[in-house]
């Protein structure tokens, strides 16, 4: 009897054995991604537009940045370590083709993809122009002989011709002002460190509503004072000049500042409602304050132009790029609210008047790009044009001290070649040596401060004044 009910325990766990080998599996949990894949890695959308996905793999869920205005995102559903968003494209009614870079991060991972979409056909008049409209790159060419005015000034010429002479050779070494950006403290600053003064300084109209101040003020700012610059100049280094422009958000704000009350002014887009399309409509009030800013900040670059002092004037900075890449009224300054053309209509009239109707000769246009990563694709849509610019800047702040290759390929190709490129402005200073061994033209480095940048130590600094590749104001040729 314990033998059968052996044998029948036998059995019954034979046959126990194969029904759990027969029984289907539960399927296993998914495992997270060690890393963040994106696909498509690129959409061509259509110039009409439409709807398209993007699917994301990730460990935790995504994020989307770098979308342009053009470009809305619906959020999906994150399931499994996938979510797929819906994108829809707007119509492209210009006639270039845009191109966007939009970045999906995930904690310390990240990925891109890219939406291009073709650009609206333009029917043509046999004889007829094109008429305004975005600049594209030219074919690669020589870097342009003159600068764009015909009546500039000698001295601006030589500095220009000597500019253009040594870029791949040498670049200039060069800080903005701090304070009231009207002094030299911080070129005198480097000089102290270093035994050797910068050959560029960098100056700033941010102060331009305030001045002259009161005599009353304890804190002083007077544009009329060009001691600086003339110090600069006198002693065989250039100039710089930009302008944080600051206006009302309100007619009533204008109003309180004719009294002396600028607390409604601003130049970043979060803090002034200022309208650059109504700025550039005649019979507006905002029409009429930047007309009297231009005429303003006109007597003052006519006072260095009746000193010989040419000038690297670089107004309306950094608006190419970052409007795209925040969205719409995404950009840091309200000269690049509105999008491209209302900026580059706003860079001609400061053309037509400062040199036109004001007669100043001493300016060597620099226009200024934004470096952020994706920002070079929408370049060309805000270029003014060859005709209207002279040396292309890019502002850079990254966190080391390499040559920059995304950044100066971008600037070289929006001119098609025609235009000298510089880091106009500069956290961390890229390597001179290193640029010019890349084949990287910079013309010159211009530092934002002294304080805020910890690769620039004060050894740093030391080799570079010190260095084969860079121009100090001790070693620059006269070019009065």
């Amino acid at each position: 009897m314990k033998r059968h009910l052996l044998a029948v325990a036998a059995l019954a766990a034979i046959l126990l054995s194969a029904c759990e080998k027969e029984k289907p599996q539960e399927p296993d949990s998914p495992q997270a991604p060690g890393e963040l894949t994106v696909s498509p890695q690129s959409i061509e959308a259509v110039q009409a537009g439409g709807e398209y996905s993007i699917t994301v793999t990730s460990p935790t869920r995504p994020k989307l940045s770098g979308q342009p205005g053009w470009i809305t995102v619906e959020d999906g559903v994150f399931k499994d370590f996938k979510l797929t968003y819906k994108l829809t494209v707007g119509a492209n009614e210009s006639d270039q083709t845009r191109q966007a870079t939009i970045t999906v991060s995930a904690g310390t991972l990240s990925g891109t993809f890219t939406v291009s979409q073709a650009a609206k056909e333009q029917s043509q008049d046999p004889g007829q122009g094109q008429g305004p409209g975005p600049f594209p790159p030219e074919p690669a060419g020589e870097v342009d002989a003159d600068l764009t005015n015909p009546e500039a000034s000698a001295a601006a010429r030589s500095v220009y011709s000597f500019l253009r002479e040594k870029a791949g050779v040498k670049m200039l070494s060069g800080v903005q002002s701090g304070g009231t950006a009207n002094n030299n403290d911080n070129v005198d600053a480097i000089f102290r460190m270093t035994g050797s003064h910068p050959a560029l300084a960098g100056y700033d109209y941010i102060f331009l509503q305030y001045s002259p101040t009161p005599s009353s003020w304890s804190w002083k700012v007077d544009y009329g004072d060009i001691s600086a610059a003339r110090t600069q100049w006198e002693a065989g280094g250039l100039v710089s000049f930009m302008w944080h422009w600051n206006v009302p958000t309100s007619e009533e704000a204008w109003e309180k500042g004719r009294k002396g009350d600028f607390g409604g002014y601003n130049f970043y887009c979060d803090k002034t409602a200022f309208s650059i399309k109504r700025a550039l409509t005649s019979g507006t009030w905002e029409n009429e304050f930047i007309l009297k800013d231009i005429e303003k900040v006109a007597g003052y670059l006519r006072l260095l132009q009746q000193a010989g002092i040419p000038v690297l004037w670089r107004p309306l900075h950094e608006a190419a790029g970052n409007y795209t890449l925040y969205g719409p009224g995404g950009a840091w300054f309200w000269w690049g609210r509105e999008g491209a053309e209302p900026c580059r209509q706003l860079w001609k009239l400061l053309r037509d008047k400062l040199e036109g109707e004001y007669g100043l000769d001493n300016l060597i246009w620099v226009w200024t790009l934004d470096a952020t990563v994706g920002a070079e694709n929408d370049y060309a849509s805000w270029y003014p044009g060859n005709d209207l610019v002279d040396i292309v800047g890019v502002d850079i702040y990254a966190d080391d001290t390499e040559a920059k290759a995304r950044q100066y390929d971008a600037a070289v190709a929006l001119s098609g070649g025609h235009k000298l490129v510089t880091v106009s402005e500069c956290g961390n200073i890229p390597n001179p040596g290193k640029c010019i061994n890349s084949g990287q033209k910079w013309n010159w480095f211009l530092v934002w401060s002294l304080e805020d940048y910890p690769l620039n130590t004060k050894d740093y600094w030391k080799s570079l004044m010190n260095s084969e590749y860079v121009y100090t104001r001790e070693n620059m040729p006269s070019l009065k």
